[in-house]
């Protein structure tokens, strides 16, 4: 590990200098006012850790497993779209740091390398998160290929029956690739060292889609039909059609409220992600901690409750934890390793989540992170 890189926010900073403008704010950005992808962070930092000293943690246990799927540390590499913008070949570079440092890996359906450039990078299963498009051929499609590419767990996402509005992206002209206006072409041009290495990049659009749609020729066609194809139909009938299409692991992402947990229960969900799509779709939504608590009192043991929602430390997945999780997801964090220093940068900052983790297992007194004391994690006390 660079001696210089101690935190995610040190590797997000690299992908700041690095990265264009355009791709950065892409990354990093919410929806909005982004007031959602605020409270992720304030609300996890607001929580405290309340210690106990006086106890035996040697030999801490960190690994468990996700929906059957060994996890070196209780944390998977949640989907990102457009990964392969930050780095070439970036979805294929994510899945092969997360095979050698031992964590499930989720490839998002707006990937830039497809299902199967992934498969053929690892030579191991991984998770595949599905949008579904109005076009149902496509999602059977979608389905079907990975099944055929041997994917561990589909991972279904809720809370996309419209895109939300990301001002920074509408600004700034996002599109894949990157629309060359003379802003974008003045930002680009200042970062020669990304621009290079994307001539390495095996694919420049959409992996997922091309061969399944007639627009996947024309980069702006594409853009447009993805824009369009987002179904606000969208309802409980359409994860039970999943359900029987999918005969492998299936996890519901973007519960936000206990009622929908049951629901994804009832349906025959593996497990369920409480998520509010890291802040990029409804703004002004509840942070995913905040609601966490209730979710997993709703659902209790019937199915695993994995969160998703600013992890930047290993101290978040702690609290995550604490507040009944089962595990967690991180996209952002990863992907500033990713665009830093590629697969190097991902094992970078999965190694910091599993060194926070040990120390603050040892500071909190906490020897098996499957068995986190109840009231190790509370309100942050008034001064």
């Amino acid at each position: 590990m660079n001696s210089e890189i101690t935190s995610i926010f040190d590797l997000e900073a690299m992908a700041k200098q690095r990265l264009p403008e355009v791709i950065f704010d892409y990354v990093h950005g919410g929806a909005e006012q982004q007031l959602t992808l605020e409270r992720n962070l304030r609300d996890l930092r607001a929580l405290a850790l309340r210690q106990h000293d006086m106890r035996d943690v040697s030999d801490p246990k960190l690994d468990l497993t996700m929906v059957g799927q060994p996890a070196r540390i209780p944390l998977a590499i949640g989907p990102t779209g457009l990964a392969g913008l930050t780095w070439p070949n970036g979805e294929c570079e994510e899945a092969r740091a997360a095979v050698e440092f031992g964590v499930p890996y989720c490839l998002s359906t707006m990937s830039i390398c497809s299902i199967e450039d992934v498969a053929d990078a690892t030579g191991k299963p991984f998770w595949f998160q599905l949008y579904l498009m109005k076009k149902r051929e496509v999602n059977e499609s979608l389905i079907h290929r990975a099944r055929d590419a041997r994917c561990s767990a589909l991972v279904l996402t809720l809370d996309l029956h419209v895109q939300g509005k990301r001002w920074a992206d509408a600004k700034n002209g996002l599109s894949v690739p990157p629309k060359l206006g003379l802003r974008n072409m003045l930002d680009i041009g200042s970062h020669p060292g990304w621009l290079l290495s994307m001539a390495r990049s095996r694919r420049r659009t959409f992996g997922n889609l091309e061969g399944e749609v007639q627009q996947a020729g024309n980069v702006a066609a594409l853009s447009e039909w993805v824009e369009a194809q987002f179904d606000p139909s969208f309802d409980l009938d359409t994860v039970k059609w999943v359900r029987r299409m999918w005969d492998g692991p299936l996890i519901l992402k973007g519960i936000m409220h206990p009622d929908d947990a049951k629901l994804a229960v009832d349906v025959g969900a593996d497990a369920i992600i409480v998520s509010n799509h890291g802040g990029r779709q409804l703004d002004s939504a509840p942070s995913s901690i905040s609601v966490l608590p209730q979710i997993a009192e709703a659902v209790g043991s019937r199915t695993e409750v994995l969160f998703d929602g600013g992890i930047r430390t290993g101290s978040d997945i702690v609290k995550a934890l604490g507040r009944g999780a089962h595990a967690c997801l991180s996209g952002r964090a990863c992907l500033y390793g990713l665009a830093a220093e590629g697969a190097q940068g991902v094992l970078c900052a999965l190694r910091l989540f599993e060194q926070e983790l040990k120390d603050c297992m040892a500071l909190v007194g906490i020897r098996d992170l499957r068995h986190v004391d109840a009231g190790v994690v509370t309100a942050q006390p008034g001064l």
